[in-house]
Protein backbone atom coordinates (compact mmCIF):
# COMPACT_ATOMS: atom_id res chain seq x y z
CA UNK A 1 0.00 0.00 0.00
CA UNK A 2 1.04 3.50 -0.78
CA UNK A 3 1.14 5.86 2.45
CA UNK A 4 0.92 9.85 2.24
CA UNK A 5 1.74 10.96 5.68
CA UNK A 6 0.72 14.85 6.14
CA UNK A 7 2.35 16.00 9.35
CA UNK A 8 4.35 19.15 10.65
CA UNK A 9 7.55 20.13 8.61
CA UNK A 10 8.77 23.53 9.49
CA UNK A 11 9.69 24.11 13.06
CA UNK A 12 9.32 20.59 14.39
CA UNK A 13 10.65 19.39 17.06
CA UNK A 14 13.40 16.39 17.40
CA UNK A 15 10.63 14.08 19.38
CA UNK A 16 8.11 14.58 16.93
CA UNK A 17 10.40 13.90 13.84
CA UNK A 18 11.25 10.72 16.41
CA UNK A 19 7.65 9.92 16.52
CA UNK A 20 7.06 9.81 12.60
CA UNK A 21 9.81 8.14 11.93
CA UNK A 22 9.01 5.41 14.04
CA UNK A 23 5.32 5.29 13.15
CA UNK A 24 7.06 5.60 8.86
CA UNK A 25 9.60 2.47 9.83
CA UNK A 26 6.84 0.19 11.26
CA UNK A 27 4.18 1.09 7.87
CA UNK A 28 7.70 0.08 6.03
CA UNK A 29 8.49 -3.18 7.95
CA UNK A 30 5.02 -4.29 7.28
CA UNK A 31 5.93 -3.64 3.44
CA UNK A 32 4.24 -0.38 2.85
CA UNK A 33 5.20 2.55 0.87
CA UNK A 34 5.41 5.59 2.63
CA UNK A 35 5.93 9.29 1.52
CA UNK A 36 6.96 11.18 4.76
CA UNK A 37 7.43 14.85 3.64
CA UNK A 38 10.46 16.03 5.56
CA UNK A 39 11.98 13.01 4.22
CA UNK A 40 10.61 12.47 0.79
CA UNK A 41 10.35 15.93 -0.12
CA UNK A 42 12.80 17.83 -1.40
CA UNK A 43 12.75 21.03 1.29
CA UNK A 44 15.10 23.10 -0.38
CA UNK A 45 12.62 23.64 -3.01
CA UNK A 46 10.28 27.05 -3.47
CA UNK A 47 6.68 26.40 -1.69
CA UNK A 48 4.96 25.96 -4.77
CA UNK A 49 7.45 23.06 -5.78
CA UNK A 50 6.70 21.48 -2.46
CA UNK A 51 2.89 21.95 -3.18
CA UNK A 52 3.37 20.79 -6.25
CA UNK A 53 5.24 17.26 -5.48
CA UNK A 54 3.41 16.50 -2.54
CA UNK A 55 -0.16 17.22 -4.52
CA UNK A 56 1.49 14.44 -6.75
CA UNK A 57 2.19 11.96 -3.77
CA UNK A 58 -0.76 12.35 -2.27
CA UNK A 59 -2.97 11.64 -5.35
CA UNK A 60 -0.27 8.47 -6.33
CA UNK A 61 -0.99 7.15 -2.91
CA UNK A 62 -3.82 4.10 -1.42
CA UNK A 63 -4.28 6.32 1.88
CA UNK A 64 -3.28 9.08 3.86
CA UNK A 65 -2.18 9.18 7.51
CA UNK A 66 -2.73 12.39 9.45
CA UNK A 67 -0.31 13.93 12.19
CA UNK A 68 -2.68 16.64 12.78
CA UNK A 69 -1.58 20.33 13.89
CA UNK A 70 -3.70 23.67 14.07
CA UNK A 71 -0.85 25.71 13.98
CA UNK A 72 0.85 23.82 10.10
CA UNK A 73 -0.20 25.67 7.12
CA UNK A 74 1.50 22.70 5.12
CA UNK A 75 -1.24 20.32 6.66
CA UNK A 76 -4.20 22.05 6.11
CA UNK A 77 -2.93 22.91 2.73
CA UNK A 78 -1.97 18.74 2.24
CA UNK A 79 -5.44 18.19 3.93
CA UNK A 80 -6.93 20.21 1.16
CA UNK A 81 -5.38 18.28 -1.63
CA UNK A 82 -6.38 15.13 0.11
CA UNK A 83 -10.17 15.74 0.76
CA UNK A 84 -9.81 16.94 -2.81
CA UNK A 85 -9.11 13.87 -4.41
CA UNK A 86 -11.36 11.72 -1.95
CA UNK A 87 -8.63 9.82 -0.20
CA UNK A 88 -9.06 7.39 2.70
CA UNK A 89 -7.68 9.03 5.80
CA UNK A 90 -6.09 7.49 8.75
CA UNK A 91 -6.14 9.94 12.08
CA UNK A 92 -2.68 9.05 13.70
CA UNK A 93 -2.83 12.14 16.00
CA UNK A 94 -5.77 14.38 16.47
CA UNK A 95 -6.34 17.84 18.67
CA UNK A 96 -9.26 17.48 21.10
CA UNK A 97 -12.23 19.13 20.38
CA UNK A 98 -15.64 20.25 21.83
CA UNK A 99 -18.60 21.22 20.44
CA UNK A 100 -19.29 23.47 17.05
CA UNK A 101 -17.09 22.57 13.88
CA UNK A 102 -13.71 22.49 13.56
CA UNK A 103 -11.09 20.85 11.78
CA UNK A 104 -10.21 18.07 14.20
CA UNK A 105 -13.86 16.98 14.17
CA UNK A 106 -13.78 17.08 10.51
CA UNK A 107 -11.10 14.69 10.13
CA UNK A 108 -13.08 12.46 12.39
CA UNK A 109 -15.78 12.40 10.50
CA UNK A 110 -13.98 12.13 7.18
CA UNK A 111 -12.22 9.28 8.46
CA UNK A 112 -15.86 7.33 9.42
CA UNK A 113 -16.97 8.11 5.52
Amino acid sequence: MKIFIISTVRNAKDDYITKLENYVQKLELMGNEVHLPHRDTNQNNNGYAICQFNKNAIYDSDEVHIFYNSNSQGTHFDMGVAFAFGKKIKIIDNEKFGVGKSFPRMLTEWQKK
